[in-house]
């Protein structure tokens, strides 16, 4: 299958997953918490969410791994590609059981000073924390797997694999209403019991369909790599705890200073960027091993190229979401909450403002990453970050409103952005002039003219679903029509061309075949 055909499929796959997940996540959600009750489903999100603050820690060591079997499926070595794997295999392993003893140890601190739950819930809380303690076990040693999908780039089986784990979660809920035993309980057990079911049907399928898979530690066990490999993943965890540390600081600092209320906002305005990002991480997933590979294959500009289209597509993707969401976030924040905390509305505006601009160097942060040379960038980028929350706390203590803080974060998000292209002109050769002629110019102007055209409706409607609509319309044509003029270059308008001509071509080919049959 050509490059081309497979990203589009991949990221098709993945957009296929994230529609079908989120309706069943949705309806799951409201079944558990309808017969888990609020009391029971609140303490079982406590204790979960005490251990899911390590996620960032997964997704570090996933992206570090897959870099690495990337970059060999470029060079084409398959004896490296089998050191890798298994290298990583036992590197997590070690991981794994560490986070154990870790959970284990900490538990009783934690159920004695730090959690607040109803004392006649003590044995279902500590049965729930034991049965996520497990998850998480089986979670990070299912991290090899789940890059060799990605690295492979088998995003279908990927997408499969979310679809399966969402229906699990739906079966689960439904399972509730008919076992007479403690249904949290319950839920916690069979919660885990699908993360080890998932882990092991990961195991056979990349065991028989990708050879390196297969798990031969003493024959390919190499200690240089793995220490490689623990260093490169652990100035990943560090970038990634870093913005980690921020939001959870400045959510520290807003409740200090203003009260749960305004901390209501702050976590809506995340989870709001947080569904509208997803838009842009997903190509950006697609596009990740093709980078990585074209740097493993000693092919430079063509990473280059492609992290630059990286940079430039995956803000043109969260734009289209991010452009009438702005400017409608009142009606939309009415119709979904009701009622709508103080400051929410301002809170969301500036935080997908900075994560449009984080957006920008998308491209820039893969090509560091597959060249390895990542120690000096992140602990400079992770200073920045965390730079954010002295001068949150300042600007607060000065008297400044809640809405500063993100302001602020909006800045060191440009100054952040301006050290990436300097940083990557060290690192892989990419001149900061090119990157913004073909990148920044090219993707800010449609972004802002469409954005002038869709608030055109705000002057001459009332709010509701009628400019809600003439709005989203009105951005997607500028958005479409001011890409095509001024965003895409000549090389990219002949691809693009040509991806639709064929795939016209395709479906026009199965037509007349049906009509033929």
């Amino acid at each position: 299958m050509q490059v081309a055909n497979r990203v589009i499929l991949n990221t098709g796959a993945l957009y296929g997953r994230m529609l079908i997940t989120v309706f069943i996540s949705l309806y799951a959600t409201r079944l558990v918490l309808n017969l888990l009750g609020a009391a029971d489903y609140g303490l079982f999100n406590l204790i979960s969410g005490v251990i899911a603050m390590l996620s960032f820690l997964n997704m570090a060591m996933t992206i570090s791994t897959q870099r690495y079997m990337s970059f060999h499926l470029g060079t084409k070595d398959a004896h490296k590609l089998k050191v890798v794997f298994n290298s990583s295999v036992l590197l997590h392993f070690i991981l794994g059981l560490a986070l154990v003893i870790l959970f284990e140890v900490a538990g009783s601190y934690l159920f004695d000073h730090v959690l607040n739950y109803p004392p006649s819930r003590t044995t279902a809380a500590k049965l729930i924390f034991q049965f996520m303690v497990i998850s998480a076990f089986f979670t990070i040693i299912s991290v090899p797997y789940d890059a060799t999908l990605i690295a492979q780039e088998n995003m279908v089986m990927v997408a499969v694999l979310g679809v399966v784990e969402s229906m699990g979660k739906l079966v689960i809920a439904l399972c509730l209403s008919y076992l007479p035993y403690d249904r949290l309980i319950v839920y916690g057990g069979l919660m885990a019991l699908l993360t080890v079911l998932l882990l092991l049907f990961k195991q056979v399928y990349c065991a028989v369909k990708y050879e390196e898979s297969r798990i031969r530690i003493r024959q390919y066990f190499d200690p240089l790599l793995l220490r490689e490999m623990f260093a490169y993943a652990g100035w990943n965890m560090f970038g990634a705890g870093s913005f980690v540390a921020r939001n959870q600081g400045i959510a520290l600092l807003l409740n200090i200073f203003f009260g749960t209320i305004v901390n209501a906002a702050y976590g809506i305005a995340n989870q709001v960027n947080a569904q509208l990002s997803y838009f842009s991480v997903t190509m950006l997933r697609a596009l990740n091993p093709q980078i990585i590979k074209s740097e493993g294959s000693g092919d430079r500009p063509r990473m280059l190229r492609l992290a630059m289209i990286a940079s430039k597509f995956s803000f043109y993707l969260l734009s289209f979401f991010a452009i009438p969401m702005m400017i409608e976030m009142p009606f939309v924040l009415q119709c979904w909450l009701k009622q709508v905390p103080a400051f929410t509305v301002i809170m969301c505006r500036l935080i997908i403002i900075a994560t449009l601009i984080n957006q920008l160097s998308s491209g820039i942060q893969i090509a560091v990453q597959s060249v390895g040379k990542i120690k000096r960038y992140q602990v400079i980028v992770s200073t920045m970050v965390l730079f954010n929350l002295p001068i949150a706390w300042l600007l607060l203590k000065a008297g400044y409103p809640a809405a500063t803080v993100l302001v602020s974060a909006i800045g060191i998000e440009v100054v952040s952005g301006i050290y990436r292209m300097v940083a990557a002109k060290n690192i892989t050769g990419l001149s900061p002039a090119v990157f913004s002629r073909q990148v920044l110019i090219k993707a800010i102007l449609p972004v802002l003219l469409s954005a002038g055209l869709a608030c055109v409706p705000q002057l001459l409607l009332e709010e509701g679903f009628v400019r809600l609509g003439i709005t989203t319309l009105v951005s997607i044509i500028g958005m479409i029509t001011w890409i095509r003029v001024i965003g895409l270059t000549a090389d990219e308008t002949a691809k693009l061309e040509q991806l639709i001509n064929r795939f016209f071509s395709k479906v026009q080919a199965k037509m007349l075949l049906l009509k033929a049959n």
